[in-house]
C-alpha cells in the first residue's frame, strides 16, 4: 500500500488548499485542533465545522436531527464560505457525511478522504453496516436519554493508548443524535459521485466495527492508503496525518 512521505509537510505548500475536515460520533471540531494547526502552518484554510447536536453544539441536541442535518451542516460551510477545489475529509461516522456533500456538489471538491470511515451506499443506514451486538450495545447506551442520543463510549476504544491523548478525547467525548443512526443516506448518484477518492485505513490497531466498509473499499476498488495508527488518527497521529492530507491536495 502507498505510504505518505513525512517530508511532505516540512516546506510551505505550493498550492494552498481549502481543507473541510469532518468529525467521527461522539467527537466534535476540537479533534482536528493538531492537524488543522499544522496544515494552517502551510498557509491552508482548515474548516472544523461541528455537527449539530455534538461537541460544543451538544446543546442543539434534538430528535429531529438526522443523517442529511449532517450533511446540510457540511454544505453550508462549503456554500457561505465560498469554498472550491475542497480537500473534504471524513472520519469514521464522517465517511457517510461527505459522501452526502459530494452526492449534492461535486463542483466544489477536489478530492475525497475516507478516513477509517463507513461507507454507505443510497438508503442505508448506519446501524445496517454494524454487527447487530454493537448495534444493541448503542441502543442501550441511549436508552438514559429516552433514545434522544448514544452516550460516548469509553474513549480506549478509538485505538488511544497514550494517557495525555486519552484524557484530552475522554473529557471531550459527547454523546450522539441517535437519528443520524437510523435514518438513512440519501444519495442520487453512486458513492463519490464520480470524484477522485481514497480510503485511509488505520491499523494499529484496526478498528473491528468497519470492517464491512473495508470489504466495500475493496470491492469497490477505491485507492487505499494504509497509516499505522489508532482509529483516531489526527489525535495520535497529526504528523503523519498532516502529510499525507498535504500529498493528497496536491
Amino acid at each position: 500500500m502507498h505510504q505518505p512521505n513525512p517530508q511532505a509537510v516540512a516546506a510551505p505548500a505550493a498550492h494552498t488548499r481549502n481543507f473541510v475536515l469532518v468529525h467521527g460520533g461522539f467527537h466534535g471540531g476540537w479533534c482536528w485542533d493538531a492537524v488543522a494547526l499544522r496544515l494552517r502552518a502551510l498557509g491552508h484554510k482548515v474548516y472544523t465545522p461541528t455537527q449539530t447536536g455534538c461537541g460544543e453544539r451538544a446543546h442543539l441536541l434534538a430528535r429531529t436531527i438526522t443523517l442529511d442535518t449532517f450533511v446540510d451542516d457540511i454544505a453550508d460551510v462549503v456554500l457561505r464560505e465560498d469554498l472550491h477545489d475542497v480537500v473534504l475529509v471524513g472520519h469514521s461516522f464522517g465517511g457517510s457525511v461527505i459522501s452526502g456533500v459530494a452526492d449534492r456538489m461535486p463542483e466544489r471538491i477536489r478530492q475525497l478522504v475516507y478516513l477509517d470511515a463507513i461507507m454507505l451506499e443510497n438508503g442505508q443506514t448506519v446501524f445496517d453496516l454494524l454487527d447487530p451486538d454493537v448495534v444493541q450495545a448503542r441502543l442501550k447506551a441511549a436508552d438514559d436519554s429516552g433514545g434522544l442520543a448514544i452516550a460516548p463510549p469509553p474513549a480506549g476504544v478509538f485505538g488511544i493508548r497514550d494517557a495525555a491523548q486519552l484524557q484530552f478525547v475522554q473529557a471531550r467525548l459527547t454523546s450522539h443524535p441517535l437519528g443520524t443512526y437510523t435514518s438513512p443516506l440519501q444519495l442520487a448518484h453512486p458513492v463519490g459521485n464520480g470524484l477522485p477518492a481514497v480510503y485511509v485505513q488505520c491499523t494499529d490497531p484496526v478498528y473491528a466495527a468497519l470492517q464491512p466498509s473495508r470489504d466495500w473499499v475493496a470491492a469497490h476498488g477505491i485507492r487505499r492508503i494504509d497509516i499505522a495508527t489508532g482509529h483516531d488518527a489526527m489525535v495520535t497521529a497529526p504528523d503523519l496525518l498532516a502529510h499525507m492530507l498535504v500529498e493528497l491536495g496536491d
